[in-house]
């Protein structure tokens, strides 16, 4: 009889009564954020008698298929199995795809399953009491819900239960926990709201975005707290960084942290939910289907959490073509790799730099720069930008073809203007061995600059991230390098993660770019691709200016 009833009480749990329920009120639950579908939430958006009427419905959606086993007569491990295919069904409605992926939780159902269940008063009452206590505990209505299928697992466990009770409580227990992971995460992180806070949502007042960054290394990982239990576990030698990395490739992105506290010189908010997809930049180079993958279902997240705008940081900016199959693959939401604001903090810099050096008592015309990562955008901008000030030019790339072009191209238009130093073009490091000044803006994973790559008293920029210049190039005598595209954010902003940009509230330009856009809603300036046009790179450093972002020099 269970074998039969199994079936049936999954396409009940399967019914997306709530949704059917909404639409009749014009709303489509498809485009819910996860924060929408809150209780606060959907009192605004339904009112309370479909509120009610919703979660009547899915009370009943719990309680009727284990009424029905209850009146065929059967026990208490049939009607726990009857349960676990409704909630199954709730959360994974397989013939019923039409109005999903929708990311329910169901406590209206396990609220429907455990009232079904012939449980002594004394007994049914635990898991509601749990639920009730966590909720005045924590102020959390996730870890209330997750209280029901605790509390049943606890009372089958410690209440004389058989094996076959213990084990469909278990599993109801295990869906439950699968469905709230992020919910979890969230609260560990601090950033999942409690009943009564504002729902990081956009607003008249708050513009919201996403930015999708990575570790840097795997140190990077224990910044989460999500993750931060297997630290010690590596540290002892049970898990290898191989078994992380491999890992690490299974995860999907998830909300890691938030930058908070950004407020526009003219009074908005700006929240930015950081999502990560835990690929070191060795595996987003070395993979780099899994990566667009991977950006692609980040960029989907970004739209479910009601951000406007993904940016995509460090080695995801040249993932997918610089960002074209992302927004391809995501039209709901705009993407941006940030080269622009990126580029023109880079062209804001480059004369002060240079004015320095000068002042410093050398000799800007006699002086020979180098530029590495001269095959990118932005490492040819800056080159663009020197060589008319300097009296020898070394350009570094790896494709020495297109290198000799591009550097045969630019003398040929300075030659026009009287002003064209001698430039090299190699794929040699150990050529910027003679620059008295350096500027590196390259993908590399890891640094390409070391100490017997550098000229004691060279001054290099960096705009690489990861950073293109080794630590230990800092102890070479007289060298003095300088972080690139660093940008302080406005009012008390914070970063809840470290992103490695010396404080709390500096971030990379293409972060500061993504707020821009998201507060500009000039989408029509999101930097794609490898091209970034000239007037766009003047609009973020105006626009910049005018909200109160600042270069960090």
């Amino acid at each position: 009889m269970t074998a039969l009833l199994l079936p049936l009480a999954y396409l009940v749990g399967a019914l997306p009564l709530g949704y059917w329920l909404a639409r009749r009120r014009g709303v489509d639950l498809r485009t819910a954020s996860p924060y929408t579908l809150g209780l606060e939430s959907a009192l605004r958006r339904l009112g309370l008698g479909l509120l009610l009427l919703s979660f009547l419905l899915d009370f009943l959606k719990g309680y009727l298929p284990l009424l029905l086993g209850r009146a065929l007569g059967l026990d208490l491990a049939g009607l726990l199995a009857l349960g676990v295919a409704v909630y199954l069904g709730h959360l994974y409605p397989l013939f019923f795809r039409d109005p999903w992926p929708l990311r329910a939780k169901g406590a209206g159902v396990l609220l429907g399953i455990l009232s079904g269940l012939p449980l002594p008063p004394a007994l049914g009452l635990v898991p509601v009491a749990l639920g009730l206590v966590l909720y005045a505990l924590t102020g959390y209505a996730s870890l209330a819900a997750l209280g029901l299928p605790l509390g049943l697992l606890g009372v089958t466990l410690f209440g004389g239960f058989g094996l076959a009770e213990r084990l469909s409580a278990l599993a109801l227990f295990l869906l439950a926990l699968w469905r709230y992971k992020e919910n979890l995460g969230r609260i560990l992180e601090g950033t999942e709201p409690k009943l009564g806070d504002p729902l990081p949502l956009p607003s008249e007042k708050q513009v919201v975005c996403a930015f999708l960054i990575h570790p840097l290394t795997v140190e990077d990982f224990w910044q989460s707290p999500r993750f931060r239990w297997l630290r010690p576990l590596v540290r002892l030698g049970l898990l290898k960084q191989e078994w992380i990395e491999r890992l690490a490739e299974r995860f999907r992105p998830m909300k890691v942290g938030e930058v908070r506290g950004v407020r526009t010189a003219d009074g908005r908010e700006v929240l930015c939910h950081l999502i990560s997809a835990p690929l070191l930049p060795h595996q987003i180079k070395a993979k780099p289907e899994l990566a667009v993958r991977r950006a692609i279902q980040g960029a989907r997240l970004a739209k479910e959490l009601g951000a406007t705008v993904v940016g995509l940081g460090a080695f995801w900016s040249v993932v997918g073509e610089k960002g074209k199959r992302v927004q391809e693959a995501v039209p709901g939401i705009e993407v941006t790799n940030g080269g622009a604001y990126t580029a023109g903090t880079v062209r804001a810099a480059i004369p002060k730099i240079l004015a320095h050096f000068a002042q410093s008592g050398k000799d800007l015309k006699g002086a020979t720069a180098a530029v590495v990562g001269a095959n990118g955008v932005v490492a040819f901008g800056i080159a663009r930008q020197i060589a008319p000030l300097v009296g020898r030019l070394i350009l570094v790339g790896r494709d020495l073809e297109r290198l000799k072009r591009a550097a045969e191209s630019l003398r040929k238009n300075l030659e026009r203007k009287g002003e064209a130093p001698e430039i090299l073009a190699t794929t040699e490091i150990a050529a910027i061995r003679e620059a008295d000044l350096v500027f590196t803006a390259t993908s590399d994973p890891a640094p390409v600059i070391y100490p017997e790559h550098v000229k004691p008293g060279a001054w290099i920029y960096d705009e690489g991230v990861p950073p293109d210049v080794h630590p230990s190039v800092r102890e070479v005598p007289g060298v003095r390098v300088i972080p690139g595209g660093v940008v302080r954010l406005p009012g008390e902003a914070r970063a809840t993660l470290d992103l490695h940009f010396g404080a709390p509230d500096q971030v990379p330009a293409c972060l500061a770019e993504t707020m821009i856009l998201a507060a500009e809603e000039a989408f029509d300036r999101k930097s794609l691709g490898g091209e970034v046009r000239a007037e766009n790179i003047q609009f973020f450093v105006e626009r910049a200016e005018a909200l109160g972002f600042r270069v960090v020099e």
